[in-house]
């Protein structure tokens, strides 16, 4: 099990692979819609900066402005971030070593959103992308767990199946085996069913069916 000083330094070199893609993208690239509904890629980028330079009580109290509706927050402020994509980037860069981590969730929540939002936006523009096998055994340990349920893993979807990866020899749950490479069965057990194609086994269908 990673410690959570591993976890942030994953953490930071996940961001430092994020600066540097967005570094590189043409303005037709930033304009691309990711795999959030709703959100291109500009967006995705701009919600990953969100948090930065902000203390906890000042994002309880942006939450508390938005009665506390995480997804309108979330969604309010990646539209009317106005940064440049080169701006998105700096920061990105300047803040990887940034420790905010939600309420009792702890640093793995922000490695599992920077690893899934670099899936929203790699997927998309065509860029393959293979995980290093500890960061994916952390991130499925903890989406596999009941605290996952706050944010990342909506109630029931998991249930009932067998979730194993191909390339790591992890597995979790009971029941019809839905199975394939780590970063597939990671997007598709935080809903994203673009990722559902590259999966088999006989739980595949009972997943596509939810």
């Amino acid at each position: 099990m990673a410690t959570n000083e591993e976890l942030w330094a994953m953490i930071a070199e996940e961001r430092l692979g994020l600066a540097d893609l967005f570094d590189g993208l043409t303005e037709a690239q930033w304009s691309v819609p990711s795999l959030c509904e709703g959100w291109t890629v500009r967006e995705v980028a701009a919600h990953l900066v969100t948090p930065f330079g902000q203390s906890l009580p000042r994002m309880m109290l942006k939450l508390a402005s938005y009665r506390f509706d995480f997804d309108r927050f979330a969604d309010t402020e990646a539209r009317k971030n106005t940064m440049s994509g080169s701006e998105l980037a700096a920061s990105m860069r300047e803040h990887k070593d940034y420790r905010f981590t939600p309420p009792g969730l702890g640093p793995i929540a922000p490695l599992t959103d920077v690893v899934v939002h670099g899936q929203d936006v790699r997927r998309p523009l065509g860029i393959d992308r293979e995980l290093a096998p500890d960061r994916a055994r952390a991130i499925l340990d903890f989406l596999a767990s009941p605290k996952a349920t706050h944010g990342f893993v909506k109630r029931g979807h998991l249930n009932d199946l067998t979730w194993r990866c191909t390339d790591l020899g992890w597995s979790s749950g009971d029941g019809p085996v839905v199975q394939g490479p780590s970063e597939a069965v990671i997007l598709a057990m935080v809903g994203r069913s673009v990722a559902y194609g590259d999966l088999a086994g006989t739980g595949s269908d009972v997943l596509r069916s939810r």
